[in-house]
């Protein structure tokens, strides 16, 4: 269902329900039920200024019947927030797509403390393209190539593609691991993943809970692992470790996917604060980020018909240091 109103700061309104039914005579009344707490006359003068909508886009008044409307739309306030500290870089703009590079701790859509600081509202207002929509979502802490649709008259053509998993994910990832022969409490050994490394398995997220858990069943989640390399590294507690540098291949896109799997094999991502253990919340270290990155997307454009790929400009910081050709 389309909204009435447009785009506004680069947000959307936001749709609220009514209930077909109960004890509130007007709109007004239910609004004050849900929010009246918060902020009543905020609600009387969004009322009172037209602010809030029906479908057919007409001004609701104090004494609209609770029953008019399934739906109404209104502009949430907007509150204060803190810029996170890191740029969007623009891979590619043309008519249908822009292509950007996200940095770590930015979400891509809106929610929860993150509104104006999120990829899409930047974008919406930095390039002045209220219809700007995300084609698929990397989390908040994830980095790395991220695709927007520009015109809505031509995304579905790209929504067919990730909904028929014909686009190609290739991700980068740093992890900490035993050194050869090394017991595994140390990280996993090295010698596990002396060649690649496809785990299937089923995955389950609630929305009431954080973790995404592996479950019996049917496997829903696939992703091939390989190594690419390593480096020494000292451990905490003087142990020696190797810090490896991966390359990972989601055939699926379950959320918290690569990070649960390489946990499991006892690879956890660097800096990950929620796999293998859950860490207590923290403000976040912007000297830490999580060490995984988009690093490119490939797929067989459905305009030009030409293979298409995007590769991020980004670096893993604690990545080993790729080999230099002597002189």
């Amino acid at each position: 269902m389309s909204s009435p109103l447009p785009v506004r700061d680069g947000v959307n309104a936001t749709r609220l329900r009514l209930p077909a039914a109960g004890p509130w005579e007007t709109a007004l009344d239910y609004m004050l039920h849900r929010w009246g707490h918060i902020d009543p006359e905020g609600i009387l003068q969004r009322f009172d200024n037209g602010e809030i909508v029906g479908a057919d886009g007409l001004p609701l008044h104090r004494g609209t019947p609770l029953d008019e409307h399934t739906f109404i739309w209104y502009y949430r306030t907007l509150p204060a927030e803190e810029r996170i500290p890191f740029e969007l870089a623009v891979l590619h703009r043309d008519d249908h797509l822009v292509v950007v590079d996200k940095p770590h701790f930015l979400p891509t859509t809106p929610g929860g403390a993150y509104i104006q600081e999120s990829a899409l509202v930047r974008l919406r207002n930095e390039l002045a393209l209220p219809d700007l929509v995300p084609m698929h979502r990397l989390d908040r802490m994830t980095a790395g190539v991220l695709l927007f649709a520009v015109n809505p008259e031509t995304r579905g053509k790209y929504q067919v593609l990730f909904e028929r998993r014909a686009v190609q994910k290739e991700y980068e990832c740093v992890s900490l691991l035993g050194s050869p022969g090394a017991a595994c409490d140390g990280g996993a050994p090295l010698e596990r993943f002396a060649a690649p490394v496809v785990v299937r398995n089923r995955m389950m997220k609630s929305r009431d809970y954080l973790l995404a858990e592996v479950v019996e069943g049917e496997p829903n989640a696939e992703t091939r692992i390989e190594l690419v390399r390593t480096a020494p590294h000292p451990g905490e507690d003087g142990s020696p470790r190797i810090r490896a540098l991966f390359r990972l291949e989601p055939r699926t896109g379950k959320t918290h996917q690569l990070r649960v799997h390489m946990a499991g094999l006892g690879a956890g991502i660097m800096h990950d604060p929620f796999y293998p253990v859950l860490l207590d919340k923290a403000p976040d270290d912007y000297g830490r980020p999580l060490q995984l990155l988009a690093r490119a997307i490939r797929f067989r454009d459905p305009f030009t018909r030409e293979e298409t790929e995007f590769r991020s400009r980004l670096t893993l910081r604690e990545a080993p240091p790729a080999v230099q050709p002597t002189a």
